[in-house]
């Protein structure tokens, strides 16, 4: 058995309207993370989406030689994680429930009693941080918190791919570089593989192995950052005309100097 996830020729969409375009990728294996970025409209959340069985797809996607679009949401459950831009409103568990309840849909690792489930929950809000709002409505935390929380639910099930649409949108700096660090140490430590949209690209070229660019449905570069994220690559997908250096500290950094005309 090939361990990773292999995507080939996959199509994605919305009835007759295609988004993604017979986007095939390099393996992505065990251990990873990879940042998902491009532009607005180029198919990022679309591609996420089907992995996650949430929006029809063709072409193939295997994870460990099992083929996720053949499964169903619950066999593709025990496997995948799903974690949105955004909870939806209106939810009536309080955080710690809301982390139990997804624990207990497909518990792993042979956890079968309450007792054990229960302490897993809290250990998942313990490492992101959010250990005292355990007894909080999901309708009463802050944009950042429920961001933080809903990291909580996506990896406590230790699932073998977990995608993340946009998971430092609503955090402030310090709590971007806490969560990615964490997200990072989890693929490292469960030795899964992460895929996670990132619009912010100093964040993708520090804490991504690999870097895959969207645009239109196609993709226009993957690799590590530094390979992935230059000059060429970000006027081809974005319209900019950039500047891509390396700091002291051995980071890309991003210069946009102006949009290219239309």
């Amino acid at each position: 058995m090939t361990e990773g996830l292999e995507i080939r020729g996959l199509e994605a969409g919305y009835g007759s309207r295609r988004i993604v375009n017979k986007l095939s990728l390099p393996r992505l294996v065990p251990g990873e993370v990879i940042a998902l970025v491009g532009p607005n409209a180029a198919g990022k959340s679309t591609l996420m989406r089907s992995l996650a069985g949430l929006t029809p797809a063709r072409g193939e996607a295997r994870l460990d030689g099992v083929d996720l679009l053949a499964l169903t949401l619950t066999e593709r459950a025990k496997r995948v994680a799903f974690m949105p831009q955004s909870l939806p409103s209106g939810i009536a568990l309080n955080v710690f429930e809301g982390v139990f309840a997804a624990l207990k849909a497909a518990p792993s690792n042979g956890i079968v009693s309450n007792g054990q489930l229960r302490r897993r929950a809290f250990s998942a809000l313990e490492q992101f941080g959010i250990g005292d709002l355990a007894l909080y409505p999901f309708d009463h935390l802050s944009g950042g918190q429920r961001q933080l929380a809903s990291l909580a639910q996506a990896t406590v099930r230790e699932p073998r791919l977990l995608l993340l649409d946009e998971p430092t949108s609503a955090l402030d700096l310090a709590h971007q570089i806490r969560a990615m660090r964490l997200v990072r140490d989890y693929a490292r430590r469960s030795e899964a593989i992460v895929v996670a949209i990132l619009h912010d690209l100093s964040l993708a070229c520090r804490w991504a192995d690999r870097t895959a660019i969207l645009a239109k449905g196609d993709l226009i570069a993957f690799g590590q950052p530094a390979e992935a994220i230059t000059p060429q690559t970000l006027r081809l997908a974005y319209g900019v005309e950039a500047r891509v250096e390396t700091n002291e500290a051995g980071r890309l950094r991003i210069d946009i100097e102006d949009v290219l005309p239309t």
